[in-house]
């Protein structure tokens, strides 16, 4: 592995770990600044939907002006904007903190970060290592939301925040130190593969593959919108309200999940390698949209774990195989601007959720969000399926 891939794994790593701690403070720390229940859910809205458009619009200046220069400013910001959650007590201040695009308050992948890494690793790794670099990108940055999670749990909130702002000045050292072969115009030149062969430049633009990127985004716009209705707060409160079940219950069905969630990555891995990127991407989502519809079905507690770890340990592996199959459709040039848009879209859908599933939650005992976000995530499966089967990829 290269000194450029692990400042890119690394970087992750810290960012996703302070996106675990935000995870589980946020809310508490906004509460205790006096803020009613409804002007923290304005400020995650807003803290979504200002994360999806600099991931939008940073992504498409990041070659022209520099992508180390942006995730290093991006940094910056994030240091900023835990200063301001620190220290302001009135709510425009922390709706400024909010609105600079680097805070998370569900622990996803928000501002330019997740997409420029994600070009970034696409052109410094040989294609045939791709998407297991991708893996492991993944699978380091869900331990690491874990871990931050946990440290949530028993360090001082005042320490957790200076951490948070402290990560953003690390991040900035870590892009600093990437040497210009992340940069787009280090593209231009043939790159060796793990076997020695020399890997072609770019095939010339064809007309057919205008909109690809646009067509890709709006689907997994429409996966994310549905994962929107089941994130794991609404699936713990499902299973208290089921089943009766305590936190220790439900720590122990989540963690169950995100570990077998991890791990998947691995194997997507190697599934791509055997059977293709889009292949991989529907045959394992596909299932575990249907095991997510069932899960109300089940009639006792074990049942229903049972199937949600079955769901957890598939639903996952499109992951690291999407973020490889959109930067194989694209030539390098575009990369930013592909891994921009289909980044942003996740967590600008996501943004609409909180209004959705208020209304869903009044259902939540008839199991009415599981039955949608599964039914609408299957039907995205089989568009993805039968509207990219015919494109090829570039690499």
């Amino acid at each position: 592995m290269s000194q450029a891939v692990i400042l890119i794994v690394g970087a992750r790593a810290v960012r996703t770990l302070t996106y675990g701690i935000l995870s589980v403070v946020l809310a508490v720390l906004l509460a205790d600044k006096g803020l009613s229940p409804t002007l923290v859910g304005i400020l995650f809205t807003v803290a979504l939907a200002a994360g999806a458009l600099w991931a939008a619009v940073l992504s498409q200046i990041a070659d022209r002006v520099g992508r180390r220069t942006i995730l290093m400013a991006a940094g910056l910001l994030t240091t900023i904007s835990a200063i301001l959650l620190a220290q302001a007590n009135g709510f425009p201040l922390l709706l400024l903190a909010v609105a600079l695009g680097t805070v998370s308050p569900s622990a996803a992948e928000v501002g330019p970060f997740g997409a420029l890494e994600q070009a970034m690793l696409a052109q410094i790794v040989a294609v045939e290592r791709r998407t297991r670099a991708f893996a492991v990108y993944n699978l380091v940055g869900t331990f690491a939301i874990a871990v931050g999670a946990l440290a949530a749990s028993f360090i001082a909130r005042g320490a957790l925040l200076w951490a948070y702002g402290l990560s953003g000045i690390v991040l900035a050292a870590c892009y600093a130190s990437l040497g210009s072969g992340v940069e787009l115009r280090a593209a231009g030149r043939p790159k060796a593969s793990a076997k020695g062969h020399t890997a072609a430049l770019p095939t010339p633009a064809v007309p057919h593959r205008l909109g690809i990127v646009e067509r890709l985004t709006a689907l997994f716009g429409v996966d994310a919108l549905a994962g929107g209705l089941v994130v794991q707060s609404f699936i713990a409160y499902w299973f208290h309200l089921r089943f009766g079940v305590d936190e220790r219950v439900l720590g122990e069905l989540l963690f169950g999940a995100n570990l077998l969630a991890a791990f998947s990555f691995l194997a997507a891995a190697r599934l791509a390698e055997r059977f293709g990127l889009l292949n991989t991407m529907v045959f394992t989502h596909l299932p575990s949209n249907v095991l997510l519809a069932m899960v109300p079905l089940m009639p006792t507690l074990p049942l229903a774990m049972i199937v949600l770890w079955l769901r957890f340990a598939l639903s996952q592996m499109d992951v690291p195989t999407r973020q490889a199959y959109t930067m194989a459709i694209v030539p390098p040039e575009e990369r930013a601007r592909a891994a921009g848009l289909t980044n942003a879209v996740r967590p600008g859908a996501q943004a609409l959720s909180p209004i959705i599933a208020g209304i869903a939650v009044q259902h939540a005992a008839f199991g009415l969000p599981f039955y949608l976000a599964g039914l609408i995530k299957i039907a995205y499966d089989l568009a993805l399926y039968k509207i990219f089967r015919p494109v090829k990829l570039r690499e």
